[in-house]
């Protein structure tokens, strides 16, 4: 299978961003596309909203369904679901992209703060694969993909924001237990993480980020496209690298992702940039 056309995607914080880049990837195949995220109104400092993506997925080729949705309520994620299912007549993919993010020490990091980022990010995830699973399991080719790094407990990724590594790598160790559960089961339960920095309105909104050192959500895109139309019989368990995933397809020149070509790459969290392969860069 090479085209998602006629599947069914139900995509987290797809409003902007990665999320938004993935359902217009799938959308230019024909594929349904739940947008399930809480803008539905625009706001000035962060574009993109639920109904500003539909519009864009049906120009695209795709079907849309525009769903107000705080991944934090258990009754919304659910009616999310039904209204996808009972909208497209099943559902063939979940792709847990919404995600909180608060780069500060434990001293600057308001309890507030953490419990969004715990809630959003390890237990949204566990949420939203949870409601779907039931619909995953009757599709023929189900994939979940979360938005999540390799595992590590590695100190370094963990002293400069406790708060924010806990819930990132909460989601990594979600697809640790689904890919155990139900990759037998015959559902590909995989994660895929960005060599670097990607350009998005919310990175942007974070100091001392350069988006020209970054690459464009295209790249997340491609790879999660090419993930989410392989066979997911035996397939589980992987904590894939964007570049990576392009690169085994054939990919060799990635200058076409980079914001500013001229310009060094910023590496992403939770990944030893150096030990990346130079092609890739």
């Amino acid at each position: 299978m090479s085209s998602l056309s006629g599947k069914t995607l139900f995509i987290t914080g797809a409003s902007r961003g990665i999320g938004r880049a993935i359902a217009l990837r799938a959308a230019r195949d024909g594929a349904n596309i739940a947008i399930a995220a809480k803008s539905d109104v625009a706001n000035p400092k962060l574009p993109g909203t639920i109904h500003s993506v539909a519009a864009e997925i049906e120009a695209a080729g795709g079907r849309a369904l525009a769903l107000k949705c705080d991944i934090r309520e258990e009754d919304e994620v659910r009616a999310a679901v039904a209204a996808t299912v009972d909208a497209f007549g099943g559902l063939d993919i979940l792709v847990n992209n919404a995600s909180a993010i608060w780069l500060r020490g434990t001293l600057d990091t308001p309890m507030k703060r953490f419990d969004l980022m715990q809630q959003v990010n390890a237990r949204g995830s566990f949420l939203c694969a949870q409601a779907c699973l039931p619909h995953l399991l009757k599709a023929p080719n189900p994939h979940i993909l979360t938005l999540a790094p390799p595992l590590s407990v590695d100190p370094k990724w963990w002293a400069p924001h406790t708060g924010y590594t806990l819930a990132k790598m909460g989601m990594s160790f979600v697809t640790l237990g689904l890919a155990a559960e139900f990759g037998p089961q015959g559902v590909a339960v995989n994660a895929l993480w960005p060599r670097t920095v990607i350009a998005t309105d919310a990175i942007n909104m974070i100091p001392g980020v350069q988006a020209e050192r970054c690459r464009t959500p295209d790249i997340v895109a491609d790879a999660a496209h090419a993930v989410l139309v392989r066979p997911a019989q035996g397939y589980y368990g992987h904590y894939l690298i964007d570049d990576d995933v392009l690169f085994a397809l054939g990919v060799t020149d990635f200058t076409p992702y980079a914001v500013d070509p001229t310009q060094p790459l910023l590496p992403d969290l939770f990944l030893d940039f150096d030990s990346a392969p130079k092609h890739r860069r």
